[in-house]
């Protein structure tokens, strides 16, 4: 079997791996690939954050109520029903295996990876101590791919009062009567979609006067008014004071509003990199502070270049994607300079990863959905941005009323896209070929002749073209 027990390995193998998301996954694969001898270290379940807590069961939650309310968008569907909260629980519980990691376990297996369960800290140059005990030295590189954890803000009483992080928003399996939501960020707008769509009454307390904050305005906007159809009470501008205990519940005193009680208080306001119990100070950095890293994903600070990192734990671009995309890097990095080979770090190869730069993709899986790459505004004199509603043929045909809003950040220039932001039903299958846009940096003469097909969402591309000048 792939798990084993410190006790039962080499002392000395090739590759360490410190945390077995799937960041962790894909650089401990690439480097077995490579032919490295690899053991990758992980205190919870394998797969991580996103297979148990958050891309994975947020999304399984949200899907029952976005289709739902497509069908009844589109007239003559049955569209009548209520949700069915203990179905939506048993298909959420079986997309996340029932939090039992026995099939990553046959997949490292399959892939040659080593797993070995424990706490991991850096405790010298190429160590990693396991449980505080066994050490690992590797003869070429230590990987941290710990991920990140909630911040947790400094107010009074929170920390005497029991509170909902992302992992009980995404795992609990009992709709409460009321839930208040601390934060306006993709965390806060998805759970509090999803829970008031089950039936909870839901307050979204945000301290900024939009949601979404670092996306356009017209997507924080949109997605704001999605909420409020769905019943929720979106609270901008207001600030959390005081937090205590109230019967079976909790009360939030605020500067700038009435308090707000509910039942359960969901506390999403952002998350930090994993790096405060990782033993960075053993090799000269500092706790709590992300590991700085280049495109190969070397970090900063260290000699010898045997630190690498990717994912969240870098502060680079915190969306498992990305980390997986990173961690591919790393790996054949790690691998090839073990062979002795050349590593080519020039932007746009297979030695780093430029997109963290330039082609970050997200999307938010509200209704309606927002789907960002590359730049959301325009950062010079020269970028120019082309923005028009989502109105075409098969934006009608695909809903009733639909309402979306397109955005491409355009380099006026060299004439070739720079980022796109889509908002609307569905939108979220738009996001790749932007995407290919922007890292091809496809010219705008050239993309205009992608014809979309009729009657498709996509024509929204024909439209912006023509909106640019085309």
């Amino acid at each position: 079997m792939a798990e084993r027990t410190v006790d039962e390995l080499p002392r000395t193998v090739d590759v360490v791996v410190i945390g077995g998301g799937p960041v962790g996954e894909n650089a401990a694969a690439r480097a077995v690939r490579g032919g490295l001898r690899t053991v990758l270290v992980e205190h919870e379940r394998l797969g991580g954050e996103c297979s148990y807590w958050a891309c994975v069961p947020s999304k399984a939650l949200l899907r029952p109520g976005n289709a739902l309310a497509a069908a009844r968008r589109v007239p003559g569907v049955p569209s009548d029903g209520r949700i069915d909260e203990h179905a939506v629980f048993a298909r959420r519980d079986a997309f996340v295996s029932h939090w039992d990691d026995g099939g990553q376990l046959e997949w490292a297996e399959g892939a040659g990876v080593t797993i070995v369960r424990g706490r991991a800290r850096l405790s010298g140059e190429r160590e990693v101590t396991v449980n505080g005990g066994a050490v690992l030295r590797a003869t070429q590189a230590v990987v941290v791919c710990t991920g990140s954890a909630p911040v947790i803000p400094d107010v009074e009483g929170l920390a005497d009062v029991p509170v909902w992080t992302s992992r009980d928003a995404t795992s609990a399996s009992r709709v409460p009567e009321s839930l208040a939501v601390l934060g306006g960020g993709v965390v806060g707008v998805e759970m509090a979609q999803a829970w008031a769509r089950l039936g909870a009454r839901v307050d979204l307390l945000v301290r900024g006067d939009r949601l979404l904050a670092r996306m356009p305005r017209f997507a924080g906007e949109a997605v704001a008014e999605g909420l409020r159809a769905d019943g929720v009470r979106v609270r901008l501008g207001v600030d959390a004071q005081r937090v205590s205990v109230v019967g079976e519940g909790v009360r939030i005193d605020l500067d700038g509003g009435e308090p707000v009680t509910a039942e359960r208080l969901l506390v999403a306001t952002g998350r930090r990199p994993a790096t405060t119990d990782l033993g960075v100070e053993q090799v000269g950095l500092t706790p709590g502070r992300p590991l700085a890293v280049d495109d190969t994903g070397l970090v900063s600070g260290v000699d010898g270049r045997w630190l690498y990192a990717a994912g969240d734990v870098t502060g680079r671009a915190p969306v498992t994607h990305q980390g997986k995309y990173a961690a591919r890097v790393v790996g054949d990095v790690v691998a090839a300079r073990a062979r002795g080979e050349q590593v080519c770090p020039e932007p746009w190869t297979h030695h780093a990863a430029t997109a963290d730069h330039h082609a970050v993709t997200q999307v938010v899986f509200t209704d309606p959905e927002v789907a960002t790459v590359g730049l959301a505004e325009p950062a010079e004199p020269a970028h120019r941005a082309v923005e028009l509603d989502i109105a075409v043929s098969g934006s009608s045909l695909h809903a009733d009323g639909y309402e979306g809003r397109a955005r491409l950040v355009v380099d006026t220039d060299r004439e070739v896209v720079l980022g796109a932001t889509f908002v609307g039903q569905d939108v979220a299958e738009l996001l790749h070929a932007a995407t290919i846009a922007v890292v091809g940096q496809v010219p705008l003469r050239r993309l205009w002749h992608a014809v979309p097909a009729f009657p498709t969402i996509s024509e929204v591309w024909l439209r912006l073209l023509e909106e640019y000048g085309l």
